[in-house]
């Protein structure tokens, strides 16, 4: 048997050396992550926590990984904040928030223990390193009187001195939900029944509209309209629009995240109109967000591996979180009830250096190299026009994966990112994104986050993210060819240098 400090040097040296890890999205040391937790900013300091398992890239015995930053690109590893005991998380310490209990940092999660997940709580130290939990579940069971679907994921905050907390859960035959609960203490819970019901009908997989069975990993805040909007906690006694997140789950399988606009009258959600999160689905799933000192609403979610179980192996690691995205409610967006927008946080720009400088190609052709890279575009299209961007190609244009904006008759501009050739790898994930964009703006302004596997798009602050994995060195190229009614006006890249912490440990 291998000691376990031989097994996680091993580990963390066999996920380093694939050339298809992202460089400076954040990823565990090695081995397996998934959902962001307990994201805050506390004493001036941010704080990633992250759903984790020390042992290999696969889900089991999830712990809470624990990470910190002074500027949000780039990382110091933490030791281990929530590991399995014996009691109610026994079977895995599974998603959750950090509070602020009076200057008394606080985890609420979900334990997993006998096949199902119970609300717990943990308490600690000052520095957010050492934690204790409570042996007890701080909720016995779902509400009584409803068939759950299933019953797991917090948001927690303060509302006329009291703490309220959501959980992610579904109604059999209605739909997802998030079911609201109140507190004096954050240990006695009082049940006030679902905040909101989604729709459940019909089971329709390939419907990017359909928001599932149940919600997991429900987030809830206001958010006034406008690029600078307030943004704060859910307060019954405000006008501003009110936010709610969730990822649409069906009977195991993670399908895509959504966001829902609305009022909120201290006891109940109205919606007004939900939009799709990211067009890129699973790949950028589990969305938790904060405020920090900024001001900023910050968005991280998971970006799921699109490779199969036996490629994870042999690499030796899965999951990444994407850059943190600043939200904001556009109120002019083309929907009377607004459109949520999100943008790269402006510290990425930090990791930029040298810019890449452009290929010789045809004229009216912007070409350049590189697979850690910031581009920007800024494109008039017309009605008819469309631009293509090409990522990630091979000389020989074996390798690549196709990028495509067109402007339809109605405004919209449709967005379609193929993957049918991006890898000559079996075992991919290659099927196609779609959606629309619907902006005022005279120029499209478009934004790609490369990374190794990852791809993140931001067209008039959409975003698409996604995974490719290409399989030759050579497939470095990015191509950017307009036709029709298009026009662009401007294209810069970057190489974006790596911000992984250099010598990673697993840390008991």
């Amino acid at each position: 048997m291998i000691p376990a400090s031989k097994q996680s040097t091993d580990l963390i040296a066999q996920a380093q050396a694939d050339p298809l890890r992202p460089r400076y999205h954040f990823t565990s040391p090695a081995a397996w992550l998934n959902d962001p937790n307990g994201v805050a900013q506390w004493d001036g300091l941010y704080h990633l926590f992250y759903q984790y398992n020390p042992e290999g890239p696969f889900h089991d015995r999830i712990h809470w990984g624990h990470a910190v930053s002074e500027d949000l690109v780039r990382w110091r590893d933490r030791p281990l904040a929530l590991s399995p005991g014996s009691g109610p998380d026994r079977e895995g310490c599974w998603s959750g928030v950090l509070v602020d209990d009076g200057g008394t940092p606080t985890i609420v999660y979900s334990g997993r223990a006998d096949g199902r997940e119970l609300p717990c709580l943990a308490v600690g130290s000052t520095d957010l390193d050492v934690w204790t939990p409570l042996d007890r579940p701080v909720i016995d069971a779902p509400p009584e009187g409803l068939e759950v679907t299933e019953f797991r994921d917090h948001c927690v905050w303060r509302e006329a001195g009291r703490w309220r907390q959501l959980i992610g859960s579904g109604i059999v035959g209605a739909g997802g939900t998030a079911l609201l609960y109140e507190s004096e203490d954050l240990r006695s819970w009082t049940e006030l029944g679902p905040l909101v019901v989604g729709d459940g009908h019909p089971v329709r997989l390939d419907d990017v509209d359909w928001t599932g069975t149940m919600w997991e990993c429900v987030d809830f805040f206001r958010l006034a309209p406008g690029p600078a909007g307030e943004t704060g906690a859910p307060d019954g006694n405000s006008a501003d629009p009110h936010l709610l997140v969730f990822s649409a789950w069906h009977e195991g399988l993670t399908l895509r995240p959504f966001i829902a606009i609305g009022s909120y009258d201290g006891r109940r959600f109205s919606i007004d109109r939900v939009q799709r999160l990211d067009l890129g689905g699973r790949h950028a799933y589990a969305p938790q967000t904060f405020r920090d000192d900024h001001g900023r609403r910050v968005l991280w979610s998971w970006m799921q591996e699109g490779r199969d179980d036996a490629a994870q192996a042999a690499a030796g690691w899965s999951g990444a979180m994407t850059i943190p995205r600043r939200l904001w409610l556009d109120a002019d967006g083309g929907d009377a009830a607004g459109v949520v927008r999100a943008e790269p946080i402006a510290e990425v720009e930090s990791l930029r250096s040298l810019p890449l400088l452009p290929l010789p190609g045809p004229t009216g052709q912007h070409e350049f190299a590189g697979t850690a890279a910031d581009v920007e575009i800024a494109a008039r299209i017309e009605t008819g026009g469309r631009l293509d961007v090409v990522l990630f190609a091979t000389e020989d244009g074996a390798e690549h994966t196709d990028l495509r904006v067109h402007r339809r008759a109605d405004g919209a501009q449709e967005i379609v990112l193929d993957r049918e050739s991006s890898t000559l790898a079996g075992g991919c994930d290659t099927s196609p994104h779609a959606g629309e964009v619907r902006s005022t703006a005279v120029e499209t302004q478009i934004r790609i986050l490369l990374d190794a596997s990852s791809v993140e798009v931001f067209v008039d602050g959409i975003a698409l993210t996604t995974r490719v994995y290409p399989t030759r060195p050579d497939a470095s190229r990015i191509r950017i060819e307009s036709s029709g009614g298009a026009t662009v006006t401007s294209a810069r890249a970057w190489r974006l240098e790596g911000a992984e912490q250099p010598g990673r440990v697993l840390r008991p």
